[in-house]
């Protein structure tokens, strides 16, 4: 790949690339907490639900207050009013309150003396008034309030509540309040994520089916709920979005195949022509342009492996000896430097891998150059093939990573389909294919299959067919 390649995505690749990229379905299982829908609406519940509860308690608890202080006042009030009224009209009731709830009483002549005092005051009967003008004061360590009314001829008339029952009743108002300040937003934060969690079950069950998508795999609409909610909704217009992709993807698929089929003949009886030329006149231009034939030729057949996909293709497994396969990369690769151990056998379809590995070598060889070395090395291991194709080339752009086995991404002088192609047939295998840049330079392509472990009496081989030399289909097909 050259440092100039640019990716070129078709309408229909971008559509597959947004719905195989990691992550874009409506909901992953493995997403933050925080980033959760669910928790999102549970915590706004939450915090509306605590504001208007802290209001309505708040305003509850002042009412309370109100209503208390009120009710203190008009009973305070009403005892000193009784009592004024008892020494006006000469009444003689100071001493039956004495020992009531107003049993804190003072009277205090026009000198400001106490000529009368209830029990729990004597201490202050016959000395000066000591409470001047406050109306809250302690008394035996208790908090009185108390209010003065006119006592006929005998002066002022002082009487006073204990507080004690009014303070404690505030306190533990307040106290609930805190409390519920305190412990509310939790309860309905959990609370809410708990209703969040059954009320949103239906949508996270839909975006995991979303997320699960492939549309190289299966476009099969997604099952809808028998309640008829948004999520219903929801999904019918992810069914409905599935349709038309798939309905796109037919086209698409029958427009290359059509493309194909079109070029397959001409192409065949060209590269027929241009092989007999090349052998009777040895002409160097003929040659190059044999060379081109070939190179459209593989161009036909990557578009072919592209628009089947591998929910249409289907493997023809035979185990063939790995030097015949050399043998045929060698041909149609000429200067590829093969190393590693090639007296083994492979389990393959061998015109897949031929074509897998053909167009790794034909992009190593493009990019290194004439005068450049591509090399294939071959290692076994029990679990697994490995093909290591490097060239000495300028490497692979690390600005695209991943993007150069999406179809069309491309460097100069190729189709952008050859990388794609090679990593599906890989993973058709059961292997994978990946790319990096090699630390001495050039690029660096691994491709692994799964070991053929095989016994005595091949039974290991199931159905596959063991060859000597790989099938060939016809350049009008899918193989090589």
């Amino acid at each position: 790949m050259t440092p100039e390649a640019r990716p070129v995505t078709t309408p229909a690749g971008a559509r597959r690339a947004a719905l195989l990229t990691p992550g874009a379905g409506l909901y992953s299982a493995r997403v933050a907490w925080r980033h959760s829908l669910r928790f999102r609406l549970a915590l706004t519940y939450s915090a509306l639900s605590a504001a208007l509860l802290m209001l309505i308690t708040l305003g509850v608890v002042s009412l309370l207050l109100s209503r208390m202080e009120q009710q203190f006042v008009d009973r305070l009030n009403d005892r000193a009013d009784t009592l004024a009224e008892a020494f006006t009209n000469l009444g003689g009731g100071f001493g039956q309150s004495a020992t009531g709830p107003s049993a804190y009483t003072l009277v205090v002549d026009p000198d400001g003396q106490v000529i009368a005092a209830s029990p729990a005051l004597r201490e202050f009967q016959n000395s000066p008034y000591p409470f001047g003008t406050l109306s809250r004061v302690p008394v035996q360590g208790t908090t009185v309030r108390a209010v003065k009314r006119k006592a006929g001829d005998f002066g002022t008339l002082w009487v006073g509540l204990p507080e004690d029952d009014l303070i404690a009743a505030r306190q533990s108002a307040l106290s609930a309040l805190l409390l519920a300040l305190v412990t509310a937003p939790l309860i309905l934060l959990l609370t809410g994520w708990w209703v969040g969690r059954r009320a949103l079950a239906g949508l996270e069950n839909a975006a995991n089916l979303a997320d699960r998508l492939d549309p190289a795999v299966s476009l099969a609409p997604l099952p809808l709920p028998a309640r008829e909610d948004e999520v219903q909704r929801l999904l019918v217009a992810i069914n409905s979005l599935l349709g038309r992709i798939e309905a796109q993807q037919a086209r698409e698929k029958q427009l290359l195949g059509q493309i194909v089929h079109e070029l397959g003949a001409p192409l065949t009886v060209l590269k027929a022509s241009l092989s007999r030329a090349e052998a009777r006149l040895g002409d160097p231009e003929v040659a190059r342009a044999a060379l081109v034939a070939d190179e459209l030729t593989f161009t036909t057949q990557d578009l072919m492996q592209l628009a089947r996909g591998q929910l249409e293709l289907k493997l023809a497994w035979h185990y063939i000896p790995a030097g015949t396969l050399r043998d045929r990369l060698d041909r149609l690769v000429p200067g590829t430097t093969f190393t590693g151990d090639w007296g083994t056998g492979i389990l393959c379809d061998p015109d897949r891998l031929t074509q897998a590995l053909r167009n790794l070598l034909a992009n190593g060889r493009r990019h290194a150059g004439a005068d450049g070395t591509v090399t294939l090395d071959l290692r076994e291991t029990p679990e697994q093939l490995c093909f290591r194709v490097r060239d000495s080339g300028p490497g692979l752009p690390p600005e695209l990573g991943e993007q150069i086995f999406e179809p069309f991404v491309s460097g100069a002088g190729s189709s952008g389909l050859g990388l794609s192609v090679a990593r599906q047939i890989a993973r058709m295998h059961g292997g994978d294919l990946s790319g990096t840049n090699h630390p001495d330079g050039g690029a660096l392509f691994t491709l692994t299959l799964p070991g053929a472990a095989l016994g005595d009496d091949g039974d290991d081989l199931d159905d596959a067919d063991v060859l000597d030399e790989p099938p060939l289909t016809p350049v009008g097909g899918t193989g090589i």
